[in-house]
Order: structure tokens, then C-alpha cells, then sequence
């Protein structure tokens, strides 16, 4: 009777324990009455550098980009929270966070599901509350050595290569119909696609749209700078390339197929023969002294680039990269571990890494 009687009490006991509250999930940031406080439990492998913006429905999507209203800050004390106050006073035609949210890395691109489809989170929550929101995923998570697999798009759509600095980008359009997809400044961003080393911003069309014909306006948010316009029938994709002086159709940069992983090079040495010796956990990778000729040529982002395909079987292999020309002269040694491309400039002087 005393053994059930312990046991009973201790049954009891546990019942009525709180729930945990793990350390990430704590509230970092004051609560203020004036605004929503959110706190955005940010997806693995955000950096404490991030640029973060909240985008929706409320402040006009991807034209909040760059809107030091809508940038979160890092809490002081966490690694993977950001926080950001909200004014609902300021919020845009009636919205609210019920119409669907979400988050965009200046770094890593837009939040997207664990499917890779566009993330929404639609927590509405009150004036002087606190509210967590778990991040999902980044869209650099599925950038596969850059690459990213092709949107669904709502009929035909245009892909813009935006060169202009600008802090927002919309799409206003005249023609068969004035006020496609939205009046003055126009519609935002649907999305953005990491292809072939340039991050695409794109603009779905809508498929009941097929076959007009409209001129395009591209501008930055409706804040008093625009481009020329730029006739267009929808009829089918068209890739752009937009600068702040104007707008030139680009035909879509060819995906190359690459062997393993690749080392991309902007040669600036000025030799006449490039070329790749390998040593490390394997001598004579690819190829005896001066080792392996350049595999191809590719445009990324503009800029043209001599490339090596490493070879899938070498995935993993750690080594000691001397381009050199043809033997003849050479640079220090580069190391290098084949588990991801790489993009360098060399110049007579050395070997530096870059980003594309």
C-alpha cells in the first residue's frame, strides 16, 4: 500500500510539470504595447551576418526588400533568433499577417517548405505580444553547386538578371490590357531562381494572360526611377537582363553539364595555354606535369570563366591545385577539397577566391 501510494504521488507530481521551454524558444527582445514582436527562429546554417527582411501581403512583398522597417535584428544573446517589431497602422490596404508572410535572406534567398515550394506562415497574432516563427528552409538549401530546379510558373513568365541596385523591383505594364497584374508600380517579384550562377528574379505572367501584348515598365518600387519601356508579347519566356540605364533580352545562359564538381577560372594572367597539376591525397590528379587543359568555357553573370571538371569519382579528395602556363611558368599552390565548385581569379600575381 506504501509502494502504491509513492507511486500515485509520483504520477501526480509529473502531471503536473510545465511544459519545456527549450533555449531557442525563449522570448529575446522586449515586448512593446505599440507594436507585434516576432521572433524568427531562423532555418540551419543562417549566419550572424544575415540581412533578413519580412515580406507579404502587408507591405507589398519583395518591394519591403531593403526597407529598414522591415529588416530584423539578431538577438544579442542567440545565434538563431532575429526579431522585428510591427506597426499594423502601417500595414497595406487592410492586410494583415493572416494574408500570408515570409522571410528573405539578402544572402540566401527566399524562405521555401521542406518541399521546396514557396513558405507562408500566416500567425496573426495582436498588438504587445510576443510570437515565435519557426523558419523552414533557405532557397540556397537546394542550390545543388549552384543550381536550383526550375520554379512552377503560373503561364509564361520573364526572368530578370536585375543590375540596377536598386533596393525594390516591380513590373508595371501597358497595352492590349493597362494595369496587367496590378496598377502603378505594378506587380512584385513572384520569385527567384539560382540558375546557372545568376539569381534570377521572376515575374509569372499568368497563364490567362498568353498572347497579349504589353509593354513593360520596370522601375524601383514606384520611388521615382523607371526604365524605357519594353514591348513584350506573352508567348513565351524571356530572359532580360535590366541595368539602371535600360533593358536587353538575353537569350537563357545554357546549363553545362559538368563532370563532379568544377574549378571555375577568370583567367587575368594574360598566358597563352592554362593549365591544372594536381597533387595531394592523389598525385597527378587528371593528369602528369603541367597536368589537365581547361574542360570549357562558361558565362556566369555575365563574365566569362575557363572551368576543370574534377571527375565524379574524386569527389572528396583533398588537393594542392598550380595552374600554370602549359609549364612554363607557375602560381603557388591553391588547396582545395572536391566537395564543392570553387571560383577563382589568378592573375601573374596569385590566386585568389571570389564569388561569382
Amino acid at each position: 500500500m506504501l509502494t502504491l501510494l509513492a507511486l500515485t504521488g509520483l504520477m501526480s507530481s509529473c502531471s503536473k510539470q510545465e511544459d519545456i521551454v527549450f533555449d531557442h524558444e525563449r522570448q529575446q527582445f522586449e515586448t512593446r504595447a505599440d507594436r507585434i514582436l516576432l521572433e524568427f527562429i531562423a532555418p540551419f546554417g543562417t549566419t550572424a551576418d544575415e540581412e533578413i527582411y519580412i515580406i507579404g501581403a502587408f507591405n507589398g512583398d519583395s518591394t519591403a526588400i531593403g526597407q529598414q522597417q522591415y529588416l530584423l535584428t539578431k538577438a544579442p544573446n542567440s545565434d538563431i533568433k532575429w526579431g522585428v517589431y510591427l506597426d499594423p497602422n502601417s500595414f497595406e490596404g487592410g492586410k494583415s499577417l493572416a494574408d500570408g508572410f515570409r522571410f528573405y535572406s539578402a544572402k540566401q534567398g527566399m524562405e521555401l517548405t521542406v518541399k521546396g515550394e514557396a513558405a507562408i506562415h500566416n500567425d496573426n497574432p495582436s498588438v504587445g505580444t510576443f510570437t515565435n516563427v519557426w523558419g523552414q528552409r533557405w532557397e540556397s538549401y537546394y542550390w545543388q553547386g549552384g543550381e536550383a530546379p526550375e520554379p512552377t510558373h503560373d503561364g509564361f513568365c520573364i526572368y530578370v538578371d536585375d543590375q540596377t541596385g536598386w533596393d525594390a523591383l516591380t513590373l508595371y505594364m501597358w497595352g492590349d490590357v493597362n494595369n496587367l497584374n496590378g496598377g502603378w508600380p505594378g506587380m512584385s517579384v513572384t520569385g527567384t531562381w539560382n540558375h546557372d550562377g545568376v539569381n534570377w528574379k521572376y515575374f509569372d505572367m499568368g497563364a490567362a494572360n498568353s498572347g497579349l501584348n504589353e509593354n513593360l515598365i520596370f522601375n524601383n518600387g514606384g520611388n521615382g526611377v523607371q526604365l524605357a519601356d519594353f514591348n513584350f508579347t506573352i508567348d513565351r519566356n524571356i530572359y532580360l537582363r535590366i541595368t539602371a540605364e535600360g533593358v536587353e533580352e538575353m537569350g537563357a545562359e545554357p546549363k553545362v553539364k559538368h563532370d563532379g564538381f568544377a574549378v571555375f577560372v577568370l583567367d587575368d594572367t594574360g598566358w597563352d595555354v592554362l593549365t591544372l597539376y594536381m597533387w595531394g591525397d592523389t598525385n597527378n590528379l587528371n593528369g602528369d606535369w603541367p597536368g589537365m587543359q581547361v574542360t570549357g568555357e562558361q558565362t556566369i553573370k555575365g563574365q566569362t570563366y575557363k572551368y576543370f571538371d574534377m571527375g565524379e569519382a574524386n569527389t572528396g579528395l583533398n588537393e594542392n591545385l598550380i595552374f600554370s602556363n602549359n609549364g612554363s611558368s607557375q602560381l603557388g599552390d591553391f588547396n582545395y577539397t572536391i566537395d564543392h565548385d570553387v571560383y577563382l581569379h589568378i592573375t601573374t600575381s596569385g590566386v585568389e577566391e571570389i564569388q561569382p
